[in-house]
């Protein structure tokens, strides 16, 4: 992952308490729970409760817990996906993809999240057992965050596994635009290394953009947003919108008696014209279109762990030249036993990790072979495509010259 994400981390014991009311829960008795005991070692038997929480999700931090602290402020940054094709994204803390978070199972992690742009975000925390009012999911379990406003996630690492965050709110539209970012929690015994002692870790997020769609639909909110920082996440300022912008209602009975009223729906023909669906244009890989996709490294001989995450609309079937390699989890958990494939499909929101073993000397295509997501606004080679290289390779008589096709 990028380097220069500027997220300010912190590590402190115990625990503070909360600003501004972010957090209200009220733990059960006995606050957190000790974590059962789980077996560590890859096996086929079935456990009923093995879907369990080990730690109780409503719980707060205890005297003496470790809390890990990340700052994260939105803000619209320009980003480039490929030489002359650069978008306003929503970016967390001025990149796409997000910060990558990663912490041990069973810490806690505090997420201070400032809005610094003039729409309504939140983050939501994908695959996480955690409190609902933590889940980020707007005039669902919090108010949106508005300009200018902070709100504080609190929530212990579980379950462990390659995870991700993303926003919630106005998702085809916000997600697309970069809000989204990998979360990747450490197992306290990892039956994947005890079975593949793996030396190098990659993450690779895939994506894609309508880059039209975005640009409108961001210079349509844009123009919404004094109204929006007036309202400042009051529901009774309901009246001052219109229907393109977001509305809430205490009820269903109360949205059903404002549309006989006289308010418009913003699916309303009326109002939203005809159906606006994103129409890709751009694939990529951690924010990035071949040829400016990184690489991934790896020696003769070498394992390593690939973490795949879908923040996409569409299944990718990423597929490796030269090699077969093993699927070893699926959103986070160990799979009852490693299967071999060259090609696997991620579904959207899905995480799937792989291992490869370094068996075959040279530089090789890694790529979604749905084919249309490895071009460039229609122009092939490009899009969701890198290569696994052999940093060894020349050792083994392997010479591959240094070409970078942008139209074959």
């Amino acid at each position: 992952m990028c380097d220069e994400t500027r997220i300010d981390r912190r590590k402190f014991l115990g625990f503070a308490g909360f600003a501004g009311g972010a957090l209200s829960l009220e733990p059960k008795a006995g606050s957190a729970q000790e974590p059962t005991e789980r077996s560590v070692i890859w096996n086929s038997n079935f456990d009923p409760e093995s879907l369990d929480p080990k730690w109780n999700p409503r719980a707060l931090p205890e005297k003496g817990e470790t809390i890990h602290e990340f700052d994260i402020d939105l803000v619209i940054a320009e980003h480039e996906i490929v030489p002359r094709i650069v978008f306003h994204a929503y970016a967390y803390n001025g990149v796409v993809p997000g910060p990558e978070l990663r912490v041990r199972e069973g810490e806690w992690i505090k997420v201070n999240f400032t809005n610094k742009t003039h729409d309504l975000h939140t983050i939501h925390w994908h695959g996480i057992d955690l409190a609902c009012e933590m889940d980020g999911v707007p005039l669902g379990t919090q108010y949106p965050v508005m300009y200018n406003q902070t709100f504080q996630y609190l929530f212990r690492a579980q379950p462990s596994g390659t995870h991700w965050y993303h926003c919630h709110n106005m998702t085809p539209l916000h997600i697309q635009a970069g809000m989204y970012g990998p979360l990747i929690i450490e197992p306290i015994n990892d039956p994947v290394l005890q079975a593949f002692p793996y030396s190098r870790d990659y993450t690779l997020v895939l994506s894609e953009i309508d880059t039209d769609y975005v640009r409108d639909q961001m210079n349509a909110m844009l123009q919404m947003g004094e109204v929006m920082d007036y309202m400042n996440g009051s529901p009774t300022l309901m009246k001052e919108m219109s229907g393109k912008m977001m509305g809430w209602f205490v009820n269903k009975e109360a949205f059903v008696k404002a549309v006989k009223d006289g308010w418009t729906p913003p699916y309303d023909p009326s109002i939203a014209g005809p159906p606006r669906l994103p129409n890709p244009n751009f694939f990529m890989i951690n924010g990035k279109s071949y040829p400016m996709t990184e690489p991934i490294m790896i020696k003769s001989g070498e394992f390593i762990r690939v973490r795949f995450i879908n923040a996409g609309a569409a299944t990718r079937f990423m597929h490796l030249h030269g090699h077969d390699f093993w699927v070893v989890c699926e959103d986070g958990a160990p799979l009852a036993s490693p299967i071999r494939h060259n090609t696997v499909a991620v579904h959207p929101s899905n995480t799937v990790d792989i291992i490869i073993h370094g068996t075959n000397p040279g530089m090789w295509h890694f790529h979604d072979h749905s084919e249309i997501s490895d071009t460039n606004n229609g122009s092939f080679p490009g899009g969701m495509m890198t290569m696994l290289m052999y940093e060894d390779a020349a050792k083994y008589g392997v010479h591959v010259p240094d070409i970078i096709a942008v139209n074959s």
